[in-house]
């Protein structure tokens, strides 16, 4: 009952942060990544499919990326899909190759882009703590039943104290985000570092 408490608090927090890696590599910088539309949500033929499951998305070079449908067919709600989104990107349809230019940031939109970063770092931690706060309040009902030797809980409640390493993590990269707002490309570097799955895995 304890491992179980434990891997389902794993779990969610594991969920919350990669969702919040899939935010934040969908943040766009002005650089161009495959990130920035992989997930992008299309309606094609009445059901709605991720972009990187309807064609292939390659980096054109430092400011364009190149979409190619598998399915020409799929070249319109594509184009549709992306004017729609707050990319604020327009497509150039060429056949049946979606060219996007991605223009220099505004400083207006740097700052938005800080303030929704924060929001979603602010979301992922507050999911963590929640999922942490239900494992501690398990375990407690778990020792107060006697359901489990007290040694094992104090031992349970330790090894849910280092899940929270995440939170640090997360708060490492928000202030790193502050610190160098003008270069917004480097919070996907530190989400990418495996930091997390390594603590996770002790």
């Amino acid at each position: 009952m304890l491992q179980e408490t434990l891997d389902e608090a794993k779990q969610r927090m594991l969920g919350s942060v990669g969702a919040l890696k899939r935010d934040m590599t969908g943040v766009r910088t002005g650089r161009a990544s495959t990130g920035l539309v992989d997930n992008l949500k299309i309606d094609y033929f009445g059901s709605e499919m991720p972009l990187n499951q309807l064609a292939q998305i390659s980096v054109g070079g430092a400011r364009l990326l190149v979409i190619q449908p598998w399915d020409k067919n799929a070249t319109d709600p594509i184009a549709k899909a992306i004017q729609n989104s707050d990319l604020s990107i327009s497509p150039n349809i060429d056949g049946a190759i979606i060219r996007l230019n991605l223009p220099p940031l505004t400083e207006e939109r740097r700052k938005d882009l800080v303030k929704m970063v924060k929001a979603r770092g602010e979301e992922a931690k507050v999911s963590i703590r929640t999922a942490r706060r239900d494992a501690q309040d398990t375990i407690r009902m778990i020792e107060k039943e006697g359901e489990a030797p007290q040694d094992d809980c104090q031992r349970a409640q330790k090894d849910l104290q280092k899940l929270t390493l995440i939170l640090m993590f997360l708060e490492k990269i928000l202030h790193k985000n502050y610190q160098y707002c003008h270069q917004l490309y480097s919070i996907n570097i530190y989400l990418q570092k495996r930091f997390i799955v390594r603590v996770l895995r002790r």
